[in-house]
C-alpha cells in the first residue's frame, strides 16, 4: 500500500496467490495517510487450505501490539501462531517501534497505522476483519473502531478509506479506560519513559522504541468515549484480574460504556497484555471472533 501526493491510499501489489505456501508469511512496508512507513507481516491461516481455491480463508486478525512491542517480538509471534489456527493474521509494528518509521505518539496517531493494516488485510481478499489490540494497542483498536466504523462521524475523520478500514469485530485486551492514568507503579514508570528526555533515551536504546517529545494537541478521544461509539460492531473486552498496570475498574468502565453490544471477560490469575495471555485464552478469543465477525 502507498499514498499518492494527495494522501490517498493506493492499492497494494503484494498479494497471496495459489502457489503461496500456507506457512509462508509475506512482509512489506505499508504507508499511512500521514506518510509513515509501517513494517507489516501477513501470515496465512493454518485452517484447511485449498491451493486451487481462494488465496486465504475469509477471516483475518489484525494484531495491534502493546507499547515497546513489534512484529518480531517473541510474545507477538506467539499470538500470531495461536490465531493462525482460526484465520489469517496481519501484524505490524506501530510507528516508532522496531523497523517502522516515525515516532510513537503512545496511542494517538497510531490509529492511522491500524487503519493501514486493516485496509491491507481487505486488499488481500479477506471479507471478515477482526482487530485485536493489547494494552496501548487495545486503546488504539477502540478508537479505530469508533473513528472508522459504520457509525463514525464524518466530521471527526478527515481522510479517505474509512469504510475499507472498518473492522467487523473488535477485541481489546488489557486496555486503559482513560488517559494519563498514574495509579500504579508500572504506569508511573511508563510516564517517566514517555515524558522525560532520559526516559525517551531508554526507550530508544533499551526498547527499540522512538517516542515523540510533544504533548497531545488536541487530546484524542478517550478509550471509554470510543467504546460508547463502536456499536453495532461486536466488541470483546478482556482484562486480567491481576493486571499490574490497569486495575479492573478500567475494563468495567469500558464495558459499561459499550452497553449491550460489548462483552466483558475478567480473567482470574491473568496479568497484563500479550505476555499474560495464555494460549487457551487466545484460542477462546479466536473462537469468539469467528462467531461474531461479519
Amino acid at each position: 500500500m502507498s499514498t499518492d501526493a494527495a494522501g490517498h491510499v493506493a492499492r497494494s501489489t503484494v498479494r497471496p496467490h495459489s502457489e503461496t505456501s500456507r506457512h509462508t508469511p509475506i512482509r512489506t512496508f505499508l504507508h499511512t495517510t500521514d506518510g509513515v512507513t509501517i513494517d507489516s507481516v501477513y501470515d496465512p491461516s493454518d485452517v484447511v487450505y485449498d491451493a486451487s481455491g481462494p488465496p486465504a480463508v475469509d477471516l483475518v486478525f489484525v494484531i495491534a501490539h502493546g507499547f515497546t512491542g513489534d512484529v518480531d517480538r517473541p510474545h507477538v509471534r506467539r499470538v500470531v501462531r495461536e490465531f493462525t489456527r482460526h484465520g489469517a493474521v496481519v501484524t505490524f509494528s506501530f510507528r516508532g517501534h522496531g523497523a517502522s518509521g516515525g515516532r510513537s505518539t503512545v496511542g494517538d496517531r497510531e490509529v492511522l497505522d491500524l487503519a493501514a493494516a486493516v485496509s491491507w488485510a481487505r486488499e488481500l481478499g479477506h471479507t471478515r476483519v477482526v482487530t485485536v489490540g493489547f494494552s496501548m494497542g487495545g486503546s488504539v483498536a477502540l478508537r479505530h473502531a469508533a473513528l472508522y466504523g459504520v457509525n463514525a462521524p464524518a466530521q471527526e475523520l478527515r481522510h479517505e478509506g474509512r469504510t475499507e478500514a472498518a473492522p467487523d469485530a473488535v477485541v481489546s485486551v488489557s486496555a486503559p479506560a482513560r488517559w494519563y492514568y498514574r495509579g500504579t507503579a508500572p504506569m508511573r514508570r511508563l510516564h517517566w519513559l514517555v515524558t522525560r528526555p532520559a526516559g525517551r533515551l531508554v526507550g530508544r536504546y533499551g526498547f527499540r522504541t522512538r517516542i515523540h517529545d510533544e504533548e497531545w494537541d488536541p487530546v484524542p478521544l478517550s478509550p471509554v468515549e470510543a467504546a460508547a461509539r463502536i456499536a453495532p460492531t461486536p466488541l470483546l473486552i478482556v482484562h486480567g484480574e491481576l493486571d499490574g498496570y490497569f486495575p479492573v475498574d478500567h475494563p468495567r468502565m469500558l464495558a459499561a460504556a459499550a452497553g449491550d453490544h460489548g462483552e466483558l471477560w475478567l480473567e482470574p490469575g491473568m496479568g497484563h497484555a500479550e505476555h499474560a495471555a495464555a494460549d487457551e485464552l487466545l484460542s477462546r478469543i479466536g473462537d469468539w471472533a469467528a462467531a461474531h465477525a461479519g
